[in-house]
């Protein structure tokens, strides 16, 4: 690495995403430049294994080969020991519980980095400002990366590309550089409100489609509620802080885009289950992992309608997760029946 780059790399979570992108972090330290060193922390000891002396996650990633420098372990103390960059891929609602911990083993001057999409329920703070407050730490040291962003695709090596979001262009770069093998390319960003709420309603969405997909509504029905999310996403990032150009890129469409289209998708294929009758609870007990928009929804919603942004499209979304409609009563609802301009905010 560079003098200005990361000597050794910690990634909290072993799940799909976290040891996806230990793999892209492990990968750009190949070649002519010294390997980064990189360890995941992971709370299963057999995952753990796995990814150490097998070099495989196949609870998360089956069929996927990881670089063998590439390490994990529960020690978290020992994971984070020396740690310049530390990067967070935890479920978004059990951030602020191991920040504490982490807080204490933190070394001087890390850089913390966010993978998280995801409001906090009560709260309706964006990740990055949890891990801002729960490690106290300034914005200058927090960085969150977001994008169309599948797991398995990039796992996979299929080409990618992403946002790294910083307030401090010069570390957003750093970060940049840390995580750039040849199938993934990241792209730099100050605007973290808006990349971090590109993350965030799309989830939402991906329910919605996921639902219209699962009752088979037809592509013109899924394209639509696809358009419309990105204007209701855009509002509510705008009203925040947010800039229009950052919801036309990789964090907003694209982000949305493939969370919308994808299989590989949880919110995505969340939607779908729920489009057979499934109650919430059966769909997260379904469900191996996380589908974040489930959890965010309703703090979206709240934190929209505090703000006077109409989303219609989320509304409905938390309408059909509180049971208050069906399923088979969303698809009027979907996109509204005011009369107006296309362009009208």
């Amino acid at each position: 690495m560079s003098p200005d780059g990361f000597t050794r790399i910690a990634v909290i979570g072993a799940g799909s995403w976290g040891t996806t992108f230990a793999k892209v972090l492990a990968d750009s330290g190949q070649g002519d430049a010294p390997a980064t060193a990189v360890r995941i922390w992971g709370r299963r000891a057999a995952v753990v294994e796995d990814i150490t002396v097998a070099h495989r996650n196949d609870a998360y990633l089956p069929g996927v080969a990881l670089p063998t420098a590439l390490t994990a372990s529960t020690d978290l103390p020992g994971v984070l020991h020396g740690a310049d960059l530390v990067v967070l891929a935890v479920p978004a609602q059990s951030l602020r519980a191991q920040l504490p911990r982490i807080r204490e083993l933190l070394a001087p001057g890390a850089v913390v980095v966010s993978l998280m999409k995801g409001l906090e329920l009560g709260t309706n703070a964006r990740m990055s400002e949890v891990i801002a407050t729960g490690l106290g730490l300034p914005p200058e040291r927090v960085v969150v990366v977001s994008g169309p962003n599948l797991a398995m695709e990039i796992a996979r090596e299929s080409p990618t590309a992403s946002v790294v979001a910083c307030v401090d262009e010069t570390v957003a770069g750093r970060v940049a550089a840390a995580c750039s093998p040849p199938y993934f390319r990241p792209y730099t960003n100050t605007d973290v409100v808006g990349v971090e709420f590109g993350g965030i309603v799309k989830n939402v969405i991906a329910l919605a489609v996921g639902i219209c997909e699962g009752r088979q509504m037809g592509d013109n029905a899924k394209a639509s509620v696809i358009t419309r999310g990105l204007a209701e996403t855009t509002r509510l990032a705008l009203a925040l802080g947010g800039r229009v150009e950052t919801m036309a890129g990789l964090a907003g469409l694209g982000d949305l885009v493939a969370t919308c289209s994808s299989s590989l998708s949880r919110n995505h294929t969340a939607g779908r289950l729920l489009a057979t009758g499934l109650s919430v609870e059966q769909v997260i007990a379904t469900m191996r992992q996380t589908a974040e928009g489930v959890k965010s929804a309703r703090p979206v919603y709240d934190l929209g309608r505090s703000l006077g942004v109409r989303m219609p499209i989320t509304e409905n979304v938390v309408a059909v997760l509180d049971g208050t409609i069906s399923v088979d009563e969303l698809a009027p609802r979907l996109l509204g029946r005011d009369l107006k301009s296309e362009g009208e905010q």
